[in-house]
């Protein structure tokens, strides 16, 4: 969504805390009324999905196909006439669009992942499009269909035009050779302790490797202590950095990434999906100049590096390279992720071992509870987020998304306690 303006930020800092309570103003979602959401999936299905896939697939119809598909991504939507019409998109996939191809394949990785190893390795192998290349690799990753010998059209040195495309490759690259979810406590007890960004109040986002599990959220003040609820408890709430595609974070639409962003006042947004509750502002590196990622107006070089993103880091984490997710997704030309609560239907997920969050394009999510009587907000985990916040000092710092294992379960207040004593 669109970033806040100076003076809304400015305005927002002053806010009172009673203003971000859970027994403010009753709020509101109209769209949330059953007959609503009723309404609202079936125009979905009719007028998104089936009327467009119903045309005729050509370069004047293709914008519609891809909006059906990311209308089938956002319902978990699957009929035995939609795979077929998704069948046919994939006979002509290489002499469409770069643009259609990025659609369909986030498409395929997100609902089709055993059906079209073939003709997406068949793209893989005359495609010059770096994301279009990143986005095959990790479909055949995730199928285990990608084989060594593959790597000799990723590694060819005419496939780099630009930053974005080196940042692109930098990352599948990590991802093919990487293990991921091993288990590192000293790491994230380093993230955790006072010394890290020192001074600074700190959003964490402790995630599993496995992002259909929830995470939690917790808070650090300015002092280094956990923001504590009235009875004396950490203060933690569940957050989901699960994107609908599932796509790793430095693809467009993919899971948050993990590392550092800039946190920095509140909005409210108008978008359908998102709501009407207070969200919490970030920003990347690269979406940002230096002198507000680093809140330090001296800074003269407008230029984004590693050796600038490294002075937040410690020693010991300067080379930790998961904690580079954001710089380079920022780098990638990814934009507009923040922490924000949720008017999507979480029935659209039944079943997924994250229900009811909802997944989103890539941001952080926090459970809200909407009234399908009369729309009305009957609880919010994101509310109580921007309070708990709040109540740390001004909502001005940084937040740390950081994987702490792999295990299959949500995160939890005890494993994160734990962690931060080791």
């Amino acid at each position: 969504m669109k970033k806040i303006m100076l003076s809304a930020i400015v305005f927002v800092l002053l806010v009172p805390l009673a203003a971000f309570t859970q027994t403010a103003a009753p709020v509101y979602f109209s769209g949330a009324i059953k007959a609503k959401r009723a309404a609202q999936y079936k125009n979905i299905v009719q007028n998104t999905i089936t009327k467009n896939l119903s045309l005729p697939l050509n370069e004047d119809t293709e914008e519609n196909w891809q909006d059906a598909f990311w209308a089938m991504e956002l319902l978990h939507y699957k009929s035995p006439w939609a795979d077929t019409r998704i069948g046919l998109a994939f006979d002509s996939l290489e002499k469409r669009t770069t643009g259609f191809q990025r659609a369909l394949l986030e498409l395929a990785y997100t609902s089709y992942s055993n059906r079209f190893i073939k003709p997406v390795t068949a793209l893989l192998n005359k495609s010059m499009e770096v994301k279009i290349i990143a986005m095959c690799t990790e479909y055949l990753l995730q199928n285990n269909s990608f084989t060594p010998a593959m790597l000799a059209q990723i590694k060819k040195p005419t496939l780099v035009k630009n930053g974005k495309d080196s940042a692109i490759l930098w990352q599948l690259f990590n991802r093919i050779k990487k293990q991921a979810g091993q288990k590192n406590s000293a790491t994230i007890k380093t993230v955790l302790s006072t010394e890290f960004l020192k001074g600074r109040t700190v959003l964490y986002s402790l995630q599993r490797s496995n992002r259909n599990y929830p995470g939690l959220a917790v808070i650090r003040d300015s002092t280094g202590k956990f923001v504590t609820d009235d009875e004396g408890n950490v203060f933690s709430v569940p957050q989901l950095a699960r994107s609908i595609s599932n796509l790793p974070g430095y693809l467009t639409n993919g899971n948050t990434p993990q590392g550092i962003f800039r946190l920095y006042g509140f909005d409210t947004s108008k978008t359908t999906f998102i709501g009407p509750t207070t969200n919490i502002q970030l920003t990347m590196p690269f979406e940002t100049s230096l002198q507000h990622f680093f809140n330090d107006s001296t800074i003269t070089d407008s230029i984004w590096t590693a050796a600038w993103y490294k002075k937040l880091l410690p020693a010991r984490l300067k080379n930790y390279e998961p904690l580079f997710e954001s710089f380079y997704a920022g780098m990638a030309g990814r934009t507009e992720i923040i922490a924000h609560g949720t008017t999507v239907d979480p029935d659209f997920y039944k079943g997924e071992s994250y229900y009811p969050q909802t997944p989103t394009m890539g941001c952080l999510c926090t459970k809200e509870v909407w009234s399908g009587e009369d729309g009305k907000r009957l609880q919010s985990d994101q509310q109580k987020l921007a309070a708990a916040l709040l109540k740390a000092g001004p909502p001005d710092g940084y937040c740390v998304v950081i994987e702490i294992d792999d295990a299959q379960k949500p995160v939890t207040i005890e494993e994160v306690l734990s962690l931060s004593k080791k």
